[in-house]
């Protein structure tokens, strides 16, 4: 342990000196850039700023020996291009305002930064002058001189870190390093769909190969964010996600937020944008984690590209010289907004799940290998007239009967049942059915018009099997009406409110004075599940009250994870959590078990309910309740197409 001398001599007294520009930029560039993604997003920002609607990145091995961008923006005039290779020199701001921000780049570290740990080389052209080139090697900055370019501006940065070799031994991987510059190149694409986007691996020299291409959007927001998003994220994405589009005090959130059952297994399919910048905010990410907490399990994660457009005066992006951090003038508006937004498009969603779902089934079937011989069908497949007759001849009349698992759907009304027997075919001649036209019976057709189709049987007393007129559609019926009594208990505690049951002697919690200012700025929050708490003097809390369905509860425990939330995501949802984990248990008990047979009456008013119910497209647990196969799919798979 070192200690302060106060007899220290004049001779060892340190002495303060002024740091030269070299050093200077040095510890600057250690700031802004990290490893050559950072040095990618960068110049990548200008190039934006600039007003390219062309943008070319080259990288060789990983971006430690060469970064390459060609923009065809404004350029930069010749006798700027000294300016713009000092500290703090930038044509983003004026300095009178450090809150209006509206362009990417404002700070003008980044071009001296880079000319301070590799050699950069700057050649641009304005629109009417000549072009021209500056070239900076470790800080040096050698004269401008004459280039040819037809336009725009071409920044080539060689031997990053070249001139502070320690920086060299913290790079990860070629592979690595690569993927970290596809990532930052793909978030900006995503920012900006007007622009075109192409990433190239030049490594080993030659033209090398492309690893990211996004070609300009054009359309309104939605259908060039939409074709933007397909192009980085995937179709898959933009097919099983929806639209987001809402407003609240000045700010808007829009973008796209994928189903439930179209999750991931980390968190690497989530993209938050504020006034078109890449972000990576904690309170962002937690209010997205809030939105979904009640529709996947905890090893789940949704997927989403959320871009919140705001007053820039609202938002303080002068935070951290990476810029990828912000801090909102009222957090508790965005955070609400996106928390409202997405609950809201995941209740109009209904019964909807993911397509992917579908797919992986179909993934999992195999027909039988035919080899090379021609496949040889001897009848065409039956008119729909045919089938309805069969249909009829295979009602399930014989089914054992069960009580009715529930309260139908209103409006709901069990369909006649069909009469038994075939309908009457003509003889066969010539090795053709000639099939008589068969009138449809009013309960068949437009049940099967219906989204979840009508009933025709039931397999290992589990699988309802539905008919819809694309297709068929698979139910798990316990994992169905599980997600259907939960609904209703959910509802029925909205409407109620949470029980809570009051403690005969309150316990007292001993906190630090600001944990407890924090739980008492949520105590209101908290008081509508159940759990009631007061100031106590001091940094004492004293609960009173907890919910009465969770029993019996270590308060203490409780409050502590509560905070343990607060400091994470700034908001708590873990008594909420805790009260409907205990509604799902329930849910899961009350509903119909696997092995229980059920009528065709009581399959169907269980596909009807499921339609008219939000969040039926997957279990508590946020696996699928349904599978929905198309006829040309199944038809695919036994080589009819």
């Amino acid at each position: 342990m070192s200690s302060t001398d106060p007899h220290i001599s004049e001779a060892r007294r340190p002495v303060i000196r002024q740091l030269d520009d070299a050093a200077i930029n040095r510890i600057a560039a250690g700031e802004v850039v990290e490893r050559p993604a950072s040095a990618v997003k960068e110049l990548v920002e200008n190039a934006i700023d600039a007003g390219a609607t062309r943008i070319g990145i080259e990288i060789a091995d990983g971006g430690k020996t060469l970064i390459r961008v060609t923009d065809n923006g404004c350029g930069i005039a010749p006798d700027e291009l000294p300016l713009a290779m000092s500290r703090h020199a930038t044509s983003k701001i004026d300095g009178s305002d450090l809150l209006n921000i509206h362009t990417f780049g404002f700070r003008g570290e980044a071009l001296p930064s880079l000319g301070a740990v590799g050699r950069l080389t700057i050649t641009s052209r304005t629109e009417g002058a000549e072009a021209a080139s500056i070239r900076v090697a470790g800080g040096k900055m050698e004269p401008v001189k004459p280039a040819a370019l037809r336009a725009g501006t071409v920044v080539e940065l060689r031997d990053l870190f070249f001139a502070t070799p320690a920086r060299l031994k913290f790079m990860r991987s070629d592979r690595a390093e690569s993927q970290a510059i596809t990532d930052i190149v793909k978030r900006l694409a995503m920012a900006e769909p007007s622009v075109g986007f192409t990433l190239r691996d030049v490594s080993g020299g030659g033209e090398g190969r492309v690893t990211f291409r996004a070609d300009a959007e054009t359309g309104d927001l939605f259908d060039a964010l939409g074709a933007r998003l397909g192009q980085v994220m995937g179709r898959e994405f933009v097919e099983n996600a929806l639209p987001i589009d809402a407003t609240r005090e000045g700010i808007r959130l829009f973008g796209y937020a994928a189903l439930p059952t179209y999750s991931r297994g980390a968190a690497v399919a989530q993209y938050l944008f504020v006034n078109a910048r890449p972000v990576r905010d904690k309170m962002l990410t937690g209010a997205l984690r809030a939105a979904y907490f009640d529709f996947l399990s905890r090893d789940r994660h949704p997927a989403a590209a959320l871009f919140i457009d705001c007053d820039p005066m609202l938002v303080d992006v002068n935070v951290h010289p990476a810029k990828s951090e912000v801090r909102f003038r009222d957090p508790g508006v965005p955070r609400g907004l996106i928390v409202s937004a997405l609950r809201h498009a995941l209740a109009e969603a209904g019964h909807r799940a993911s397509s992917t779902v579908a797919s992986a089934t179909l993934g999992a079937m195999r027909p039988e290998p035919m080899g090379d011989a021609p496949r040889v069908y001897q009848m065409d497949r039956p008119s729909l007239g045919a089938r309805i007759a069969a249909y009829r001849a295979q009602s399930p009349e014989g089914m054992v009967p069960a009580p009715a698992y529930g309260t139908p759907a209103p409006g709901y009304e069990p369909p006649a049942r069909a009469e038994p027997g075939f309908a009457e075919f003509s003889t066969a001649y010539s090795g053709r059915v000639i099939e008589e036209p068969v009138e449809q019976s009013p309960d068949q057709v437009p049940l099967e018009s219906l989204p979840l189709g009508a009933a025709r049987g039931q397999v290992h007393e589990n699988y309802i099997i539905a008919q819809t007129e694309r297709g068929m559609v698979i139910v798990d019926q316990h994992a169905a009406h599980e997600r259907l009594v939960y609904e209703k208990l959910k509802k029925q505690m909205a409407e109620n409110g949470v029980a809570a049951q009051a403690l005969l002697i309150p316990e007292i919690v001993e906190l630090s004075a600001g944990d407890c200012a924090r739980l008492l700025e949520v105590a209101t929050e908290l008081e509508r599940f159940g759990l009631g708490i007061e100031a106590f003097g001091g940094s004492a809390v004293a609960v009173r009250e907890t919910p009465a369905i969770l029993g019996e509860v270590n308060a203490e425990a409780m409050l502590r994870d509560i905070l343990d939330e607060l400091d994470d995501d700034g908001e708590s949802n873990l008594v909420q959590a805790k009260i409907e984990a205990i509604l799902s248990r329930v849910a899961c008990h009350g509903s119909i078990r696997s092995g229980r047979r059920m009528r065709a009456e009581e399959m169907n008013a269980l596909l009807r309910e499921m339609e008219a119910t939000p969040h039926s497209g997957q279990c508590n647990h946020g696996r699928p309740t349904y599978v929905e196969l198309k006829l040309s799919d199944i038809e695919r798979l036994f080589g009819r197409t």
